[in-house]
């Protein structure tokens, strides 16, 4: 629906139509006449005709007819004047201080996490960009959409809440202002117009009756017209719509499609227009079908014409309204009073609560308009919004209850608007003082909830509905709002309002405490696992919402102790279920529990407990504020009931022990899931740590042998510490092990855990420290890995990059992975083994980690606990635990067990629990000794662990069950602890000895440190030798080993020769040649002085059978595994349309250009043809047999994974060994004489005219005219090529042959796109073309990366290449020479003009590398005779490429200096040298040929330079052919990386002059003619004329597109980025295509194309013209980089931005800034380079294997 946004800045349509509507503008202008009649019976005039045809609208015919019938004459009527030049004085005269923007889905927010009152708090990118926070710690997130800009609001941030754009709107003085107030006839127009306005918008929203309008819009007869109108729904997919609609109605496919798009946009549409019958026939059938493949039927209406029309203006008219409102003040003030007033004497609604009732019930659309509505009025005006806010807390339970039963998302929900009320903190205040919210929405909660509430008033979610729980979760989401900023100040009022809140939230609290109890199955496995995951996620939504009620209130002391009261009385009510047991005895060590009887593995048990764990953290708040020493008066000693508060916290903590026992394991997983997330870091903070917190209350205020007594018993411990004759069954036993670990374990952390504020005197600070500081000593870590270990706080905070740094060093990352955090050494003192937090696999990596560091350094491995810090005053009790009669009985029992070998009634683990407890007592008695005098101290562990345990004879006290620990054989490991304790009991034993403290330390100090010294010196003699004997065993095995290397070398030596020269052989042939003279005629590639070619003995061994063999013409094929593939890498011309399918494609011509070439790229591994073969079979028929799992690969297409490094491949090239040639020095003088450039000319001339007449046979061909030269015997001239050498053709083995011809054919299918074909005519030309088009891309990226032409290949490019162009000479041999002889004449009709046919190319339009490539590998079929077959010899050979060459390098100068004679460059100074006179001379003479369209005037030097630098990637080329083709050693300075000597390299070695122009010069007299006609080739003179471009040299070379270095940037460009093809406004998903910088719009609809009948997405039909199927994007909302090749495959790849920890942010969910990083972008390119993206597809493929694939095809 077209709404007035696009038009310009009024909202008022042209002036052009205001005359026709003078008269109804002037009775609205009457004051005599009522406006709002009026204005109805305008409506019900104009309305029914504009709207008339909605099953075909024409929109921007509807939207004028709008403007000027309705639209122009209200706004002439408001504004009393013209509306376009009034609005535009309003516009400018002032702006508002507040954005107000209203996000849409998927853009991003930028919140500041320096300045931000909360994380709600966001800006657009436009307002971020022009803030201070672009430069503080900022967060990026994609918007849900609903969302609202809150620049300037200056409740939202604590500095900079003004963008420098708004600071103009607020920094106006008064006297400025008034100018934009509208003067009061206007506003006394608005008040007139609005009311109307506004009722006949909201009556028509609501309006119910589907065939009658209201009498004042009933102004003609009713008509029979009516339509079926379809409406959205979340229940339904796209498909099922587009079903339901395609049977029902029997439209097509597009039709239904259109349909089925506009109701998801719009939320509804109109499906069928006709009689009413007709429409309820529609209405029926369409019902009928969507019940049919849902269990729903599709919301269906039939509303009539008039009815459908009136509504859809009412939504035209409410985003008239929204664009009103952004211009006034005063008009949104006039438009808010009317839409909050409420009829006199009336219980009616307002009209905005009127609509916010009816939300549920609009349609999608009108939802969108009515919320805008609301952000540009009510939410730009403070007081207007705290209004709305009372208006919206006032219906708040029934607008949840409607949301929670509507199904559309929550984003299109008036519900939604919550955030921007609640979170605003003097908004949150007064809403609770005033509107009691804390307990409305508590409320609302305990209403939507019942029907999960069992006959306990217990939650029990079993068989719920997960949407209605996500839907409940927004409710709990407001709390959280309401509560994220806490109050400085209390008044009374507010502390009466919270605390009638907070105890309506007890009562959520007492339905969950105790909810969903389980009991130990026992025989039999449970059948069906519980659902658990409902109670779990809810206690995850309350975790935040329940610290922050303990932090409120702890804010104020008063409220503090009363919250404490009514928390504490709660958990007493839920505790009384368990009093009707009678009480039993419990004795142990002359001590007596008297407790009620319940065992965890019999008796009902729940993990869910947040009553009591909210009284835990109420209890450390009141320890930490001092407030405790007031709670008898609020809560007596005698209701206090301290065993009663430890109870179910312990039985929480005895099922966990339990579990890992395997007590439970018949329960099923979702016991196992429940307790994993009760200790984990998203729900520990507010269960398993409060259970602790709860224990260390019980232990500080209960006595502790009862307290230990109480442990026992309930963990069903009692009868193993009793002297009872233990059972043999070994399964008891191993429980019994367990369950007292676990308890150790529990009461280590009761004694040692003391980081949380008010249980010491330790900050938040201390505690992530600490947390940090145990992460990283289990190994380091990245940034994200530490957060996501850390809990987070109501704002999303952990606090790690407040401490990080005090502790952890950072490291950076390299070109892969991430940076980490290494532990700085000063903090390894910190830790401890039993840190609560780890699991028991950080436990044990951490405690090997630590022990290695420690052996690594020569240090004992005694890992003891760190001093920890004092307990509060409160808590002080809790140490009593450690020197109290019935833990000293299980420390002596447990070590008695050890002592005396009882192995199976201990285990290594409870041993290392009991010394760590020793260590816990003997620190504590040390620290309290050295802070007060001895009489003080009443902690007396020392006296207690050196007391006998029984007057017997044989007992033993705990210290000397220690030192008997060190001959127990399997305590080895724990030596060095145990030194350590002994050491401990000595230093206390001195201390408590001496009188005066002072001297005690002092004394005690030294001496301990020299016991220390004593003990570790000695242990460090003991280990230097040890490691010295290790150093000298590992030298002897060494020299063993050299000996037996040494002995294989000299016994294989030919075995090993071979392998070095099969692995580096130019380089040994380097070292032998001697450098010394000046032309080193060995490294001469071309002519008669061609160096010797190296062909080695090439022994290879088969990946697949593993056996030897040498690579001969006459033996088996080898063959290496290669992928041949499209590439448009180097491109000078992305905007040129690609043939998708090559069927009438001539390949034989590249443009220059290079728009498309065919790259074959090898892994470089070997096997024999017959294994390959086998290989291949094996796999296709494997994947028969395997049909439904998805294949990465095409096995139609021949493709296969390489079996060894398991790239990609879709074919193999044969491996052809190189044939030695050598020239005969005097034989090459001898031709020398007589075979000029002339000569040879002749001949060939000769040769090809007599093959032509005798190919042609009197068939009228297209030949070329050649000049009769009159040479008579043309017989004797034909054979004449023979005389200057030749020999028999190659003899290939059959094999060989059987891979050259299925080689070339893969080539054919894949360059050309075509099916197979061995015997087309093409398949020569595409060997030739990709042998080039491989070698361009190696020098590219050789050139590109700064690494030398030769030497610096990879060995699989270098073993590719080299088989690739030994293929390419060979392939001819498996072709018609004829066919061969066609192509060669086509090929030479470029260089020789007089070889011209009709369809030769110009000089300009041909690569001239891909000629010469073409021309040396054809060349040799020009000695082909009837009878026998024969090719050139060396010398031959010599000459042919020497020519060829030549005549090629010759036109590609003349290309290079046509292209640029419009070329201006200063690229250096004018100079005279010999270069460039000569070039001055040769421009003469092009001039002259030209008829001066070639500029004389152009400078010689100039035309020099270009020529040089243009020539040189041509040459690098040649070089490497010619290297390839010949085995020709190339010069010394080609293998260094220098700029300098590479071009006279170049020169020597392709036998060229470094003046170049001496060429034409050298061959004037033959050149000549030939330099004439390329000069008057038309298209050389159109490009000198400026009528056409020619490709400028040296092409440029192609790098991914430029990249911004922030992130925000291409995020700024995403927001600004409009579909092409959607009107909309709706957010799309825009990709960048890294190759040509294209914007896309991806995986939409929209932008979908039909190529060859198929459906594409925007990407992947881009990637076939952009690569040629092969393509790179960078998914700008989600920040990944997607590589796609083809319609079937893709794979997701880390994009090249790094947040400052050296992370990657996919999906944007950290939101940290992000940085582009040059190396990782680096990577990408010479992905690309490579050819290597179709390989890195199949490898995250086959590492990532997804049953249900991404639909790649519509990317």
């Amino acid at each position: 629906m077209a709404d007035g946004a696009d038009r310009g800045p009024g909202a008022g349509a042209t002036g052009g139509r205001a005359p026709a509507q003078a008269p109804e503008r002037a009775m609205w202008c009457d004051e005599r006449f009522d406006f709002q009649g009026t204005f109805l019976q305008c409506l019900a005039k104009h309305v029914p005709n504009i709207y008339s045809a909605e099953m075909d609208p024409l929109l921007e015919k509807q939207e004028e007819m709008v403007q000027a019938a309705i639209l122009y004459p209200l706004e002439c009527y408001l504004f009393g004047e013209d509306p376009d030049i009034f609005l535009e004085k309003l516009q400018q005269s002032g702006t508002s201080q507040l954005c107000g923007k209203v996000f849409k889905g998927g853009e991003t927010t930028y919140s500041c996490r320096d300045c931000a009152v909360d994380p709600t708090c966001v800006l657009c990118i436009d307002c971020f960009q022009n803030s201070i926070h672009k430069n503080h710690r900022y967060k990026m997130h994609s918007s849900t959409g609903g969302g609202f800009c809150d620049c300037g609001d200056t409740e939202a941030w604590k500095a900079g809440p003004l963008c420098t754009k708004h600071e103009l709107g607020s920094s106006s003085s008064p006297k400025e202002n008034s100018e934009c107030q509208l003067n009061e006839e206007i506003m006394e127009h608005s008040r007139r117009v609005f009311p109307s306005v506004i009722k006949y918008i909201v009556d028509m929203l609501i309006w119910e009756e589907e065939k009658e309008l209201p009498p004042e819009l009933t102004v003609r007869e009713k008509v029979d017209s009516y339509y079926c109108v379809l409406f959205n729904d979340e229940h339904h997919s796209y498909d099922h719509v587009i079903y339901s609609l395609q049977r029902a109605l029997g439209c097509e496919l597009g039709e239904a499609q259109l349909h089925t798009t506009a109701i998801d946009k719009e939320g509804r549409r109109a499906v069928k227009a006709g009689h009413y019958a007709s429409c309820q026939e529609a209405k029926e059938e369409i019902k009928r079908h969507s019940e049919n493949v849902s269990q729903r039927p599709l919301h269906v209406e039939v509303l009539h014409a008039d009815v459908m029309a009136h509504q859809k203006f009412a939504l035209r008219l409410g985003s008239w309204l929204n664009k009103l409102m952004s211009y006034s003040s005063d008009f949104r003030q006039i438009f808010c009073q009317i839409c909050l007033k409420e009829e006199a004497g009336s219980e009616k609604p307002c009209f905005i609560s009127k609509l916010m009732l009816w939300d549920a019930k609009l349609h999608k659309g009108a939802r969108k308009v009515l919320h805008e509505l609301i952000f540009s009025s009510f939410f730009m005006e403070m007081e207007y919004k705290k209004l709305f806010a009372v208006e919206f807390v006032k219906y708040y339970k029934a607008l949840q209850k409607e949301y929670i039963s509507d199904d559309h998302d929550r984003v299109l929900s008036v519900t939604a608007l919550s955030v921007q009320m609640f979170t605003v903190p003097t908004l949150a205040r007064h809403l609770i003082e005033e509107q009691n919210v804390i307990s409305t929405i508590t409320e609302t909660l305990l209403e939507v909830l019942p029907e999960y509430l069992d006959k306990n008033d217990k939650f029990n979610f079993q068989g719920y509905s997960q949407d209605k729980l996500n839907r409940v979760y927004a409710v709990i989401y407001d709390l959280r709002y309401v509560l994220v900023s806490k109050p400085t100040l209390w008044t009374d009022r507010l502390r009466e309002r919270f605390l009638e809140g907070f105890v309506s939230f007890l009562r959520i609290l007492a339905c969950m405490q105790g909810m969903e109890e389980i009991k130990r199955q026992i025989g039999q496995h449970i059948e069906v696992d519980h659902d658990w995951e409902a109670a779990i996620a809810i206690q995850m939504q309350l975790k935040n919402i329940l610290l922050m009620f303990q932090e409120w209130c702890a804010s104020d002391e008063e409220l503090l102790l009363r919250a404490y009261r009514e928390c504490h009385k709660a958990v007493m009510r839920c505790s009384t279920n368990g009093r009707s047991r009678e009480k039993t005895m419990f004795h142990l060590c002359g001590h007596t529990l008297e407790s009620r009887p319940y065992r965890v593995s019999a008796d009902p048990v729940s993990i869910h407990l947040p009553l009591s764990r909210t009284l835990a953290g109420l209890h450390v708040r009141l320890s930490k504020t001092g407030a405790i020493s007031r709670l008898h008066e609020f809560v007596s000693p005698e209701e206090f009931q301290v065993e009663l508060l430890v109870e179910y916290p312990l039985r929480c903590l005895v099922l966990v022990a339990q579990v890992a026992a395997e007590m439970w394991r018949r329960n099923g997983l979702s016991l196992i899931s429940q307790v994993f997330y009760y200790q984990d870091v998203k729900c520990r903070e507010e269960m398993y740590d409060k259970d602790i917190i709860m224990l260390q209350i019980g232990a500080s205020l209960m006595d502790p042998n009862q307290f230990l007594l109480l442990m026992l018993q309930r963990y069903e411990l009692a009868d193993a510490f009793k002297k009872i004759k233990p059972t043999k069954d070994q399964d008891l036993i191993k429980q019994y092990n367990i369950l007292i670990e676990e308890m150790l374990q529990i009461l280590i952390y009761v004694v040692g855990e003391r980081y949380v504020p008010g249980i010491s005197n330790v900050t938040k600070e201390d505690v992530i420290m600490r947390e940090i500081i145990h992460l990283l000593c289990i190994e380091p870590m990245a940034h994200s890995a530490i957060t996501k270990s850390l809990p987070e706080n109501e704002n999303n905070e952990t606090g790690l990059e407040n401490v990080i740094d005090k502790v952890a060093t950072f490291k950076k990352p390299g070109v892969s992975g991430h940076g980490v955090y290494e532990l700085k050494d000063e903090c390894l003192k910190e830790f401890n083994m039993f840190f609560y937090h780890y699991t028991k696999t950080q436990h044990s990596k951490a405690e090997h980690t630590q022990k290695k560091r420690r052996k690594q350094e020569n240090r004992d491995e005694a890992l003891p606990p760190p001093p920890p810090p004092d307990f509060s005053p409160a808590f002080s009790n809790v140490v009593r635990i450690l020197n109290c009669d019935v833990m000293m009985h299980i420390l002596r029992t447990l070590l008695q067990r050890a002592v005396e070998l009882e192995t199976h009634l201990w285990t290594e683990a409870m041993i290392q629990m009991v010394l760590h407890l020793l260590s816990l007592g003997l620190l504590e008695e040390k620290q309290q000794l050295q802070k007060s005098p001895e009489e003080e101290v009443s902690f007396d562990f020392y006296h207690k662990a050196t007391r006998m345990g029984s007057s017997a004879l044989n007992a033993v006290n705990v210290l000397m069950l220690v030192e008997k620990l060190k001959r127990v054989p399997q305590l080895e490991a724990q030596k060095d602890t145990v030194n350590w304790i002994l050491q401990m009991f000595d230093m206390v034993k001195r201390l408590r000895e001496k009188s005066s403290l002072t001297t005690v330390a002092a004394a005690s100090a030294s001496e301990a440190a020299k016991g220390d010294e004593s003990t570790q010196d000695k242990e460090k003699a003991e280990r230097k030798r040890k490691a010295e004997a290790a150093r000298l065993h590992r030298q002897k095995i060494m020299a063993q080993m050299s000996a037996l290397q040494r002995n294989f070398i000299e016994t294989h030596k030919l075995l090993y020769e071979n392998t070095l020269e099969a692995q580096g052989k130019e380089d040994a042939i380097m070292e032998e040649e001697s450098v010394s003279s000046a032309v080193d005629y060995s490294k001469i590639a071309l002519g008669p002085k061609r160096g010797p070619s190296v062909a080695e003995k090439e022994v290879l061994t088969c990946i697949l059978c593993q056996e030897e063999q040498e690579v001969k013409l006459e033996s088996a094929a080898m063959v290496l595994s290669a992928c041949v593939q499209k590439s448009t890498a180097l491109t000078q011309n992305r905007s040129r349309i690609l043939e998708l399918s090559g069927d009438t494609l001539d390949p034989l011509f590249m443009h220059p250009d290079l728009p498309c070439g065919t790259h074959t790229g090898s892994c470089g591994h070997v096997m024999h043809a017959a294994c390959w073969q086998k290989y291949f079979e094996a796999m296709q028929l494997n994947f028969r047999q395997r049909l439904h799992v998805e294949q990465i690969f095409d096995l139609e297409n021949g493709e296969y994974l390489c079996p060894l490094c398991k790239s990609l491949c879709n074919t193999v090239i044969p491996i052809v060994p190189l044939q030695a040639q050598k020239i005969n020095s005097e034989d090459a003088e001898a031709v020398a004489q007589i075979l000029s450039l002339a000569r040879w000319l002749e001949i060939v001339t000769v040769r090809i005219s007599c093959y032509s007449v005798k190919n042609a046979k009197g068939e009228k061909q297209n030949l070329p005219a050649f000049a009769n030269r009159g040479m008579g015997n043309s017989a004797l001239e034909f054979h004449s090529i023979l005389s200057f050498g030749v020999q028999s053709s190659a003899k290939y083995s059959s094999s060989i042959k059987e891979m050259l011809i299925l080689f070339a054919t893969t080539i054919y299918r894949v360059g050309l796109k075509v099916a197979p074909n061995e015997a087309d005519s093409r398949i020569p030309m595409m060997t030739w073309s990709t042998c080039a088009f491989t070698i361009q891309c190696i020098e590219n990226l050789l050139e590109t990366e700064g690494k030398p032409l030769f030497g610096s290949l990879q060995n699989r490019q270098h073993s590719g290449l080299k088989a690739l162009v030994q293929f390419a000479a060979a392939q001819r041999t498996t072709s018609p020479q004829v066919l061969i002889q066609k192509h060669l004449i086509r090929l030479l009709g470029v260089l020789l003009p007089n070889f011209k046919v009709e369809d030769t190319p110009s000089l300009l339009e041909v690569d001239m590398f891909h000629i010469l490539v073409g021309a040396v590998l054809s060349f040799p079929s020009l000695y082909w005779e009837d009878a026998v077959d024969l090719q050139p010899s060396s010398v031959s050979s010599a000459y042919n490429h020497l020519y060829l060459f030549h005549l090629a390098t010759l036109a590609h100068i003349m290309q290079i200096v046509i292209s640029s004679a419009t070329e201006s460059s200063t690229a250096c100074s004018p100079d005279n040298s010999e270069e460039a006179q000569s070039a001055q001379s040769f421009c003469r003479e092009v001039c002259q040929y030209t008829s001066g369209c070639f500029s004389q005037d152009i400078p010689g030097w100039l035309v020099w330079d270009c020529v040089k630098k243009g020539i040189m990637p041509y040459l690098r080329c040649a070089a490497l052919f010619f290297h390839y083709l010949l085995g020709v050693s190339p010069p010394e300075e080609l293998l260094q990386d220098s700029e300098e000597g590479q071009f006279k390299a170049l020169c020597s070695y392709l036998s060229l002059p470094t003046n170049l122009f001496l060429l034409f010069h050298e061959y004037w007299d033959t050149v000549n003619p030939l330099l004439q006609r390329w000069c008057a080739d038309p298209m050389v003179l159109s490009c000198l004329k400026g009528k056409s471009i020619a490709i400028r040299y040296p092409r440029k070379r192609n790098h991914l597109i430029e990249l911004p270095e922030d992130y925000s940037c291409l995020l700024n460009q995403a927001s600004q980025f409009r579909c092409p093809r959607s009107s909309d406004d709706e957010q799309k998903h825009p990709v960048l295509c890294l190759f040509c910088g294209a914007m896309l719009c991806s995986q939409n609809t929209c932008c979908q194309e039909l190529v060859n009948g198929e459906e594409l997405g925007a990407c992947t039909s881009h990637a076939l013209q952009c690569g040629a199927g092969v393509c790179m994007f960078l998914k700008i909302r989600e920040c990944k980089v997607v590589l796609i090749e083809g319609k079937t495959r893709g794979c997701l790849y880390p994009a090249p931005y790094l947040d400052e920890y050296g992370e990657t942010d996919p999906g944007l969910k950290r939101g940290n800034p992000l940085h582009l990083c040059r190396e990782r972008y680096r990577k990408l390119h010479l992905l690309w380079q490579q050819h290597c993206i179709i390989e890195e597809i199949a490898r995250s493929q086959e590492t990532n294997q997804i049953f249900f694939g991404f639909n790649w095809q519509l990317l």
